[in-house]
């Protein structure tokens, strides 16, 4: 199944780079380039990308602004971050914004096309650095009760499940459920959370 690529980013050599990887991998296709956060919201609801990869440092409006926007707007859409800023309050920023990802520029062509695959898919890619960061400031924050979010025993489970990194496949599996009881549940969690992703319901139930 094909799967359609936006991209919002400034740098238009580094643009047309990403387009051109994103061209050159079987099943993928790069649908639209955008050079700013304006122009992302103009264009990506109408062509409703399946990931769009997206910078933080956009001329006017921020990536992370675009990111709320776009999820307001077409929730289903998956979005990457893509960027050179590694630092928590970007990092965090982008995930309570939407974003499904947060990859560093530098990383390898080939991890890029797994993560645009991977976020698809409804998991949470991060470049190695990024996740360590995530890591340590889950043990530097002591975690409040989830019951003060009114979950059931059944919603406190999967989230603990997702908080492991599992697939919504595989804690079907494990909860021995089938996958459309796990995505019902997903969608009540996200509702009391007050969120719109499984990555943002993790960050909050983490913290």
């Amino acid at each position: 199944m094909l799967t359609t690529v936006a991209i919002v980013e400034d740098n238009r050599d580094f643009r047309a780079t990403l387009a051109r990887y994103v061209d050159e991998a079987p099943g993928h296709r790069c649908i639209c380039e955008c050079g700013t956060s304006e122009e992302a919201l103009q264009k990506l609801p109408r062509l409703m990308p399946d990931v769009v990869l997206m910078d933080i440092h956009l001329p006017q409006m921020s990536g992370l602004d675009c990111t709320r926007r776009l999820k307001e707007i077409c929730p289903s859409i998956q979005i990457l971050i893509l960027t050179v800023y590694e630092d928590n309050e970007r990092i965090f920023g982008a995930l309570k914004a939407g974003a499904g990802g947060y990859l560093l520029k530098r990383a390898d062509p080939a991890d890029i096309l797994s993560a645009i695959q991977d976020v698809k898919q409804g998991g949470a890619p991060m470049s190695s650095q990024i996740a360590r960061r995530v890591v340590q400031s889950f043990r530097e924050v002591p975690r409040e009760p989830v019951k003060n979010e009114k979950l059931s025993q059944r919603e406190e489970e999967i989230l603990q499940q997702l908080s492991k990194g599992y697939t919504t496949k595989e804690i079907a599996e494990r909860l021995s459920v089938s996958v459309n009881t796990v995505r019902t549940h997903l969608q009540h969690i996200y509702e009391k959370l007050h969120v719109r992703s499984r990555t943002e319901a993790v960050v909050k139930f983490l913290h």
